[in-house]
Order: structure tokens, then C-alpha cells, then sequence
């Protein structure tokens, strides 16, 4: 059984949607510290052909606690970020399919980042046809104290992984002789340069899933998910 497990991101890159799609299961961490200037709560969009970051505001709070303990912030003006979106978009050749679902994105009500990000992930998997079952962190049976690598591998263990996938950026991090010993094998997830027309400017790239969901149709989209190597 081939296991990943990620962060929550909010609408990120191609690959991490390659990656959930190479996997049978693939593990949402909620019981993560949050990381300030990360990927989690922000990303990067088209805007007069550069890149701009959107940003999902949040609560001030202790830089301690997990992602699951973090709040959106009360203020977080969700109709001026649809508008930036809407006004970057508009004559994108899929708006019209794709900006109601970024509104229902954008406009959930929970107020807890993870549950708000979860459900992004959950929505746009299901556009881009994904069916691989999602698993939040914190209910799998291990001891989550562990850190790291060994925690990485506690979860495989309790989900019965044989193989592992990670992306690319792993490779400082995890030792595919500590896995194998483990009885699991390590992959890494490199991808293929990804291309596409954006208004017909210079390409800009790895911007959010959602410059590509705006520029090419579900079926594009799966094709792509296949673009890349295992290492």
C-alpha cells in the first residue's frame, strides 16, 4: 500500500495533487506545529503576469500550536480576496466553472484553519476526479509525540504501508536506508515541468492549483497529474 503524508495546504501547487493521486492513502497532518510564512494558509496566483501571494489570514496566537489549534482570523475580509481572484481570472477560459467552487472555498464558515483547509483539499480533489481516501494525522493510533522521521514511520506502520511517497524536497530529510529497514520503501516525487497557456504572456510557474484549474479543464488537469518521477 503506498502511503504519503503532507501538510494542509491551501489550494497548493500540481504536486501535492500528484502526490495524492500516486497514493492509496494520504495523511493530512492536523497535529503539526503551524509555520508563519509557510505554504499553509497562503500561495501564489497570477496577477498582469507575475506571480502575487493570496494569503488566508489568521488568528495571532502562540507559535507553539498545532495547525488543528489555529483560528482563522475574525477579520478576514473573504470578499475583497474574491474579488483580487476574480479580477486576476476573469477571462480565464474555465472561470466560469471554476470560481463558484474557489467562492465556496473561500467562504466556508469554520473558523479552524485545519477544518477550513481540509475541506479546500476534500472540494478540489473531488473536481480534479481524486478518489484516494484522506486521513487526518491525529486519529491514527501512534505515539505522537514522535517527531519527524519516526513519526513519518509510526504512521506507516499503523496504516500498513509498504511504500512511501514523498516529494522531491525529502530527500535532505528522510534515508531510504532507515525505511527500508523499516520494511517500507522510499520514493521521492519529482515533477515534470508543467506548461500551459496563461493569457498567452511568459509562463509563470508553480503557481497555486488554482491558476491551473483556470486555465485547463479537469481532464487536462488529470493528465497532468501523471507528469512526474519517482526517485
Amino acid at each position: 500500500m503506498k502511503l504519503a503524508i503532507m501538510q494542509p495546504y491551501f489550494l497548493p501547487y500540481i504536486g501535492y495533487w500528484q502526490l495524492l493521486n500516486a497514493v492509496d492513502r494520504f495523511v493530512v497532518y492536523d497535529n503539526i506545529q503551524f509555520t508563519k510564512k509557510g505554504w499553509i494558509n497562503r500561495n501564489r496566483f497570477l496577477l498582469n503576469g507575475k506571480d502575487e501571494l493570496f494569503t488566508i489570514p489568521v488568528k495571532k496566537d502562540s507559535d507553539y500550536r498545532h495547525v488543528v489549534e489555529r483560528v482563522v482570523a475574525a477579520d478576514f475580509d473573504r470578499e475583497k480576496l474574491l474579488n483580487r481572484l476574480a479580477a486576476a481570472y476573469r477571462r480565464a477560459p474555465h472561470f466560469a466553472t471554476v470560481f463558484p467552487l474557489v467562492s465556496e472555498l473561500v467562504r466556508a464558515d469554520s473558523a479552524n484553519l485545519f477544518e477550513f483547509i481540509y475541506h479546500s483539499i476534500k472540494r478540489v480533489a473531488a473536481y480534479l476526479g481524486i478518489g484516494t481516501p484522506l486521513v487526518i494525522s491525529s486519529t491514527v493510533p501512534i505515539d505522537h509525540s514522535l517527531r519527524a522521521e519516526e513519526k513519518v514511520l509510526a504512521l506507516c506502520r499503523a496504516l500498513g504501508a509498504d511504500t512511501y511517497l514523498n516529494p522531491i524536497g525529502g530527500r535532505e530529510l528522510y534515508s531510504k536506508e532507515q525505511f527500508q529497514a523499516a520494511g517500507i520503501t522510499l520514493h521521492f516525487l519529482q515533477t515534470r515541468p508543467v506548461t500551459y497557456s496563461q493569457f498567452n504572456g511568459e509562463f509563470v510557474p508553480n503557481l497555486s492549483i488554482l491558476d491551473v484549474m483556470m486555465f485547463n479543464s479537469p481532464a487536462e488537469i488529470r493528465a497532468m497529474l501523471g507528469e512526474f518521477d519517482l526517485v
